[in-house]
């Protein structure tokens, strides 16, 4: 399975914009600059979470994004969600229908063998991911940057809020 680079970049920019004082919001060319990302293909990021409620946004010259609840609301499968959809990431077509020692017109009691293993990984996939919300990415990453690199980091945001 391959997410869109989407999925990180989004991901990336909520870890950010759950930083932000209350009533700020961070323009997409700066979320851009702070990511070294092209600001159009973010632009369509931001707009998936926008559109699944997990960030608003404000025009003019203090506008940008923030996130729409608390970082501790929002888990890594609804930015996942909003980005890839929730579509299983496994798609069954049955090709076991295809052998040709079975005979014309067999009808399977069960699903396929394959496909229940690979919608229970799907599922504990998706449990994963929904047990893991921004608050506590942000107490990681408080754990893993360097201080001064995320004091710094905060204050170059503040600073173009």
């Amino acid at each position: 399975m391959v997410l869109k680079s989407q999925v990180e970049w989004a991901l990336h920019c909520c870890a950010i914009l759950a930083g932000l004082p209350v009533g700020k919001y961070l323009p997409t060319k700066d979320l851009a600059e702070l990511h070294g990302l092209p600001k159009e293909y973010l632009s369509k990021a931001l707009q998936s979470l926008s559109q699944a409620g997990i960030v608003t946004s404000t025009l003019g010259p203090s506008g940008g994004y923030r996130l729409a609840k608390a970082p501790a609301d929002t888990t890594f499968l609804d930015i996942v969600e909003a980005i890839e959809g929730n579509q299983s990431t496994f798609v069954c077509t049955e090709i076991r229908k295809n052998n040709p020692c079975r005979k014309a017109g067999t009808r399977d009691g069960k699903s396929c063998a394959v496909a229940r293993v690979m919608w229970k990984a799907d599922q504990a996939w998706r449990a994963s991911l929904r047990e893991t919300s921004l608050a506590d990415l942000v107490c990681t990453l408080e754990e893993d940057v360097p201080a001064a690199l995320w004091k710094e980091t905060f204050a170059w945001v503040t600073a173009r809020t």
